[in-house]
């Protein structure tokens, strides 16, 4: 089943390649999703927005379009929990929040911080951990507003450059910045950081700018080039586009991922600390495509 994530009764013009933002128009997102669970076929959508142990949404409040990407830690598997739940019910919890007006725009970091600790007040024992990132697109303000904690990560591109990027979080090779949630007695044991911990930032952005909101699958397979060689064909700013923009930027890392005389970014990161590493990264892949748009409701 293809999976298909419409921005609801978004009518928007835009002009690719960016056009002057001293205007009074308020701006908005045209926003699609698409990716890859990496025990799962391809385009197939779990429950909710989840793609393997990834998770996403995409709400919209009358004051701002708002994005997340979370990527529950598999090695939970290994105690026989499902590492999906927690990334799922972080992401739910966060869009609930947006959807219910309770977040201030210019502050991302406060939607992830509530999210979380509504998580660890949740009467039901949810064990788990997961990256996260929250990208805010403001209307009136036309600013991007973003918070990132981990590996998962966004790109803004303007006239085929990448202008503005999230930073990665990470303790040491392969172990990035994770919100987590131990069993009694082990919380001195998991590794878990504060929400307040995450890389916070805040962008102008233009009409046309495109924004790219992913997790770690996406980036650990996929360079800069290559996203940006495939955004090139991102030719309109129609949904139908942007979906299947999407669709082949996924489908790359997909295929990438897999392939086992790659020298994919993270076998290069591999090498870079030590370890003989070649090949693609099989992992879960969740990309959300967003191109900024002129707001008509």
């Amino acid at each position: 089943m293809l999976s298909v994530l419409s921005y609801g009764r978004l009518v928007a013009r835009a002009v690719l390649g960016g056009l002057s933002q001293t205007d009074g128009r308020d701006y908005s997102l045209i926003s699609a999703s698409y990716g890859f669970g990496k025990d799962f076929r391809k385009g197939i959508l779990k429950k909710g927005m989840c793609y393997g142990d990834d998770a996403c949404f995409i709400a919209r409040h009358r004051s701002a379009d708002v994005l997340g990407v979370a990527d529950g830690v598999g090695g939970w598997r290994d105690y026989g929990v499902d590492p999906s739940q927690f990334s799922a019910t972080l992401m739910r919890t966060c869009e609930r929040l947006v959807k219910e007006g309770r977040f201030i725009p210019n502050n991302p970091v406060g939607i992830l911080t509530s999210g979380y600790y509504e998580l660890l007040q949740n009467k039901v024992p949810l064990l788990g951990s997961s990256t996260a990132c929250i990208v805010v697109l403001d209307r009136r303000s036309h600013r991007l507003h973003t918070c990132n904690l981990g590996d998962s990560g966004f790109l803004v591109v303007r006239g085929g450059e990448v202008v503005h990027r999230s930073d990665e979080q990470q303790h040491y090779f392969n172990t990035p910045f994770q919100l987590s949630i131990a069993p009694p007695g082990a919380e001195g044991v998991v590794l878990s950081d504060s929400p307040e911990a995450a890389d916070n930032s805040s962008f102008d952005v233009q009409l046309g700018d495109i924004i790219l909101t992913a997790t770690d699958g996406l980036f650990d397979n996929m360079p800069d080039y290559m996203i940006l060689q495939e955004l090139k064909k991102l030719k309109t700013s129609n949904y139908d586009s942007v979906l299947q923009t999407a669709q082949s930027i996924a489908k790359q890392a997909h295929d990438l991922a897999y392939d086992p005389n790659y020298m994919s970014p993270f076998a290069q990161f591999a090498c870079d600390n030590g370890l003989n590493v070649r090949g693609g990264k099989p992992d879960d892949i969740t990309v959300l495509l967003s191109i900024v748009a002129e707001y008509t409701d």
